[in-house]
């Protein structure tokens, strides 16, 4: 029963947090796309008013017309929509989702004894610290470094510098998958604490001032700017981590660290070729195309050396025959299964309501043993029976030779 609501919890948590990551990484992007797309005002009215640029759209049978003010507008409007739910359910949800995926099932999937034989408890803590850890290191950057003069160069480099540390450590501290969507996390909790700590409070201190009939001070829109540009340029590698928990051919290779790092950097260059691509359309900047091939280039680096050995599908002539030619049966088959799957998938523990240890059963499930075991590699769940190459290659001659129990 505990796994049957742990399944439910699970599809869930995932749907809401998928909906409300729509919803920020959407208002992010267009609010990135508003502001480096506002033309001066043309109007004088919008002038004296203190508008600093307007921006006129069409979209879904209306027109529209968003203004941005150089500072604050003349008087508060009776209605204000703010921009922080989307931040903090998206954040909620996933770590919620972590939770029940992740630190709940520590011991099967955070931890891989063969990098880290520590208890759930010890796995857990640190697991949280890179949340906090990162976040504090980040922060620190920017409030070090933030206002100097080249200071997004010096704090794009050195958090870029952060966030591969983090990667090498988690990588080399938890189970691959775990560590890929950990770094995830990790990014995503320092967007969604720019919003709590920096841009949400930035932009009540404003309101208060213009309340109070005070002078607004514009280092709150300043700080606010320069965290909502991080965040920008956070979504595409944080969308990678997330994604990749599919795809085990990346985070279970041995050099997952290097890989986790390419594919971010990827993203972040991608990123900046959209972002500057609308300021070049006005004329602002020179063309953004060489972030995007940089970012194209490193992802085809990365496919490539990624590709799988190719394995000769006859042996040259005069070579003995290869013994992977010859069909596995089941008597070959079985005594892997005990060894490596029946502790989770026998009779004493059904994990997924699923057995293997009889013939009928392997014959039922037997796509599935072939997809997870010799396809996807991601069972026995990050190895934890310690099975081989060799034993992977075998069921994969066993499915392919006609999956036969009998």
């Amino acid at each position: 029963m505990e796994t049957y609501l742990l399944d439910w919890a699970n599809l869930l948590l995932r749907w809401v947090h998928v909906i409300t990551a729509i919803a920020w990484v959407g208002s992010s992007f267009y609010f990135v796309f508003l502001d480096s797309s506002l033309t001066p005002p043309v109007d004088d009215d919008l002038k004296k008013q203190g508008v600093s640029g307007e921006l006129w759209a069409v979209h879904g049978g209306g027109f529209y017309h968003p203004v941005k003010f150089a500072g604050a507008p003349p008087q508060l409007p009776k209605h204000l929509h703010w921009f922080f739910w989307e931040s903090y359910s998206t954040w909620i949800s996933g770590f919620a989702l972590f939770t029940v995926s992740y630190l709940w099932s520590a011991s099967t999937y955070l931890i891989d004894k063969s990098r880290m034989d520590w208890a759930s408890a010890t796995a857990i803590v640190v697991a949280l610290a890179f949340l906090v850890v990162f976040w504090l290191l980040y922060d620190a950057i920017c409030r070090i470094f933030g206002q100097r003069k080249n200071g997004d160069a010096i704090v794009g480099a050195l958090v870029f510098v952060l966030v591969c540390v983090a990667s090498w450590l988690a990588c080399h501290w938890f189970a691959g998958r775990a560590a890929f969507l950990l770094v995830g996390a990790m990014i995503a909790t320092a967007m969604s604490a720019n919003v709590f700590f920096w841009i949400i409070p930035g932009q009540r201190k404003v309101i208060a001032q213009m309340k109070a009939g005070e002078p607004v001070d514009p280092i709150h829109g300043k700080r606010g700017k320069q965290r909502s540009v991080h965040n920008t340029y956070f979504t595409l590698p944080v969308l990678f981590c997330m994604l990749s928990n599919h795809y085990s051919f990346t985070w279970s290779h041995p050099q997952n660290w290097l890989i986790l790092i390419l594919m971010m950097f990827a993203g972040a260059a991608i990123r900046q070729f959209f972002v500057m691509r609308h300021g070049w359309k006005l004329g602002r900047n020179a063309h953004p195309l060489p972030y995007a091939l940089v970012g194209l280039a490193v992802i085809i680096g990365t496919l490539i050396g990624l590709k799988p050995s190719v394995v000769p599908a006859t042996p040259p002539a005069g070579a003995a025959p290869m013994a992977d030619a010859q069909p596995v049966g089941y008597d070959q088959l079985q005594p892997v299964l005990a060894q490596r799957c029946y502790l989770c998938h026998g009779e004493q523990v059904q994990m997924k309501n699923l057995r293997v240890d009889s013939p009928a059963a392997v014959q039922q499930h037997a796509q599935a043993i072939y997809q997870q075991v010799a396809m996807q590699k991601l069972m026995p769940m990050n190895n934890a029976t310690g099975m081989t190459d060799e034993e992977r290659a075998l069921v994969k001659r066993w499915f392919e030779g006609g999956a036969k129990t009998q």
